[in-house]
């Protein structure tokens, strides 16, 4: 499966069937290697603490707006309607903000208010740039920005969704007309979230694919919690009761899961092409690895001396059928050597392309593997004894006098 580049495929439909397949395969691994079911509850335990904060903040900005009304009835009319907790809730944010109004502790109030969102917004795009690779947050200045937009916009898109919730039931009539427009908003706002998240580039076709998946998973679960505590109410008042709490968890514990389960979705239909021959360049030997490295420099170079456009990294892999993975880890290597430079294109984001960084008449085989064969630490042992030192002088003279190294027996150094 992991053997044949998606180039090499001749028909749209094998592509695609191998790309499901594979995106499967590493929705699955990830699931276990990312221990994404541990991620899920660590952020449940998160969003309890954060709701009435997050949703203090989302009133306060509402009755800016003055749609208070229409925050609370699209409460109502979700999964925490029928549990009965949407009064308690507001009733719980209104004090909350009433202890920030409060004389003496207004500063304090809506600091541990805004801490409490911007750490709970903080955890999930932490787990999401785990998903993704991302070693790099976003700067403070960027995250508080960020969470501050997404608290503003969403009581905004509540009020939109509303608006054209009841225009449509004005116009049309139909209830499942309304019922698809849910579901439009909801994978609208599940791809928002897989685009905006993560601190790094995702296409929009890996955001909206993992949306529309989750946002109508989302939807189903949602209608399930409320048939169970609709039955369970029915079944028994004081048990319904009691299993309005235990059945709230589940479901935040759910939600969290399908998010995280969207975002390892859209990171493997992302990257893909990252995965292909991945057993083979785990063992893949070094000479065969400076081969593929020599033949991409050789097409830079090339390229770069009859003045031809330079190529991306995706443009070399598809260029021979090369792996992707492979292609990143070879320029990288040669661009921190300092044999190769990237140029950004104009108008295409974070999109680079490869040149040489050196005079090209002065880039030679020799050059070319002394710098990999250098690159890393060295010498970085702290009592090293007289022989090794010594061993290591005699290597070094034979491999810059150019000494044929056959000819030397490793018990002469």
């Amino acid at each position: 499966m992991w053997r044949r580049t998606t180039t090499e495929l001749d028909t749209w439909y094998k592509r695609l069937g191998y790309q499901v397949i594979r995106t499967i395969v590493l929705v699955v691994r990830g699931f276990g290697s990312k221990n994404l079911n541990d991620t899920a509850k660590s952020l449940t335990f998160s969003l309890i603490f954060a709701v009435v904060p997050i949703l203090a903040m989302i009133v306060a900005v509402a009755k800016g707006f003055g749609v208070v009304d229409i925050i609370e009835q699209q409460l109502n009319a979700s999964f925490l309607g029928e549990t009965g907790m949407v009064p308690t809730i507001m009733e719980m944010v209104e004090r909350y903000l009433e202890t920030t109004q409060g004389g003496l502790f207004i500063g304090i109030g809506i600091l541990i208010l805004l801490w409490a969102v911007y750490t709970f917004f903080q955890s999930v795009e932490t787990a999401f740039n785990r998903i993704w690779y991302v070693k790099k947050p976003r700067s403070i200045v960027r995250q508080a920005t960020t969470y501050i937009a997404i608290v503003v916009l969403i009581p905004v898109l509540i009020v939109c969704s509303a608006g054209i919730t009841i225009f449509i039931h004005s116009m049309v009539g139909d209830l499942n007309g309304v019922r698809f427009m849910q579901f439009v908003i909801v994978w609208m706002l599940f791809t928002v979230m897989y685009l905006t998240v993560p601190n790094t580039k995702v296409k929009l076709w890996s955001a909206l694919i993992p949306g529309i998946l989750m946002g109508t998973l989302f939807q189903l679960l949602q209608m399930l919690s409320v048939y169970l505590i609709t039955f369970l109410s029915r079944t028994s008042i004081v048990y319904g009761a009691f299993a309005t709490i235990p059945i709230l968890m589940i479901w935040l514990q759910y939600t969290s899961l399908l998010i995280l389960i969207g975002a390892q979705m859209s990171y493997a239909i992302q990257n893909n092409e990252e995965y292909e021959y991945e057993q083979d360049l785990n063992q893949m030997s070094r000479r065969y690895k400076d081969y593929i490295m020599l033949y991409l420099l050789s097409t830079i170079i090339a390229r770069f001396e009859n003045d031809e456009a330079p190529l991306t990294a995706h443009d070399l892999a598809v260029r021979d059928n090369l792996p992707i993975r492979l292609v990143n880890q070879l320029l990288g290597r040669l661009v921190e050597t300092g044999i190769l430079r990237e140029v950004y294109v104009e108008d295409e984001g974070e999109e680079k392309t490869y040149q040489p960084a050196l005079d090209t008449h002065k880039i030679s085989v020799g050059l070319v593997l002394d710098r990999t064969d250098a690159q890393g630490t060295e010498q970085f042992l702290q009592a090293p004894t007289e022989e090794m030192e010594a061993f290591w002088h005699k290597y070094m003279d034979a491999k810059v006098n150019h000494t044929t190294l056959n000819q030397i027996l490793v018990n002469e150094l």
